[in-house]
């Protein structure tokens, strides 16, 4: 009788030790939105950044995160649906890769499911997307990279570039109100400074580009800035091979238009922003509200200088210039 007990005991504990490891609760996996404007391939190279940085974080795809990716290949009326079709999957947080208006239209389908911002579009205070940067109110929070304002800096660098610029062709996206914003309330002001004449022209869609080209030769400016917009964005190997072609020195405002034969680019630090937007990733999934997280600005900026292109047009860029830059292309 004592060893059948001592039998049933022995087995009972052995079932007990083992119990918690068979019965383990699986890990729970996250399912993150990842909304965008564009096309996968344009997309790319920020969606692999951000999954980058949120694996050195810990979250690695297929294990612990799950990734849900939507890309509305610059049809604008398809991003609402999109963005409804992430809330209904119920995802934990929508990462937002596109402008003020993709940022509103995701905000207007939830309410409740966090969405943090990747970087583009306007102020998000002037936008009326968050209360305040200090103190979001919402969920939407994010990082913003002051894009738009940093559009002076930009035609003073060409200029520093190449001084007898007198004359600039920007080629940009209508109906962005991002670069209303630009155009209003920064070029101008930096033109006049800098004494150079702008010469504003708009690309209403793909066909529009050699319409454009050929009234831009007509006027024969002395340098390109290229905003970076959705439009100019998914169409940048043509405005670089426009620009080349014409021998006219080129500034943009993204590294991705220089590695792809730009002549020059300025913007916030792009490997420093993908390691924010998976920091709110992060923050928000430990337990934290977007209403609470600040929305970050930039603090770091790089410069990107082409030196392939500027031999290709015929440039010799200051040595002064080819010191401060993040990175020389050869």
């Amino acid at each position: 009788m004592r060893k059948n007990y001592v039998g049933l005991a022995l087995s009972a504990l052995l079932f007990a030790l083992s119990f918690p490891v068979d019965a383990q609760e699986p890990k729970k996996v996250h399912r993150i939105g990842y909304l965008s404007t564009q096309a996968p391939a344009t997309e790319s190279t920020r969606s692999e950044a951000i999954r980058l940085a949120l694996r050195d974080l810990g979250y690695i795809e297929g294990q612990n995160i799950a990734i849900e990716y939507r890309y509305a290949e610059e049809k604008r009326d398809r991003f609402a649906e999109l963005a409804a079709e992430l809330v209904r999957l119920k995802v934990d947080i929508i990462i937002v890769a596109g402008g003020s208006g993709s940022i509103r239209t995701a905000k207007n389908a939830t309410k409740t499911i966090p969405i943090v911002m990747s970087g583009s579009g306007l102020d998000p205070v002037e936008a009326g997307l968050v209360e305040s940067l200090a103190r979001p109110g919402g969920n939407v929070t994010g990082f913003t990279d002051l894009s738009g304002h940093l559009g002076g800096k930009r035609l003073e660098l060409l200029k520093e570039a190449v001084p007898k610029v007198a004359r600039v062709a920007i080629l940009y996206q209508a109906n962005n109100p991002r670069n209303t914003f630009e155009f209003k309330e920064v070029l101008p002001v930096s033109a006049r400074a800098l004494r150079l004449t702008i010469q504003r022209r708009e690309v209403r869609d793909a066909d529009d580009f050699e319409r454009v080209f050929a009234a831009i030769n007509k006027e024969r400016p002395d340098g390109l800035y290229v905003p970076g917009d959705p439009l100019m964005n998914v169409n940048q190997k043509r405005t670089i091979g426009f620009a080349l072609e014409s021998r006219l020195p080129s500034m943009y405002s993204n590294r991705e238009a220089v590695e792809a034969g730009g002549l020059m680019s300025y913007g916030a630090d792009i490997a420093d922003s993908y390691r924010r937007v998976a920091y709110y990733v992060d923050r928000i999934l430990k337990g934290a509200k977007p209403a609470d997280l600040p929305v970050e600005q930039p603090t770091k900026f790089e410069l990107v200088i082409n030196l392939k292109t500027a031999k290709q047009i015929g440039l010799t860029m200051p040595q002064s210039m080819l010191y401060r830059a993040a990175r020389v292309i050869k």
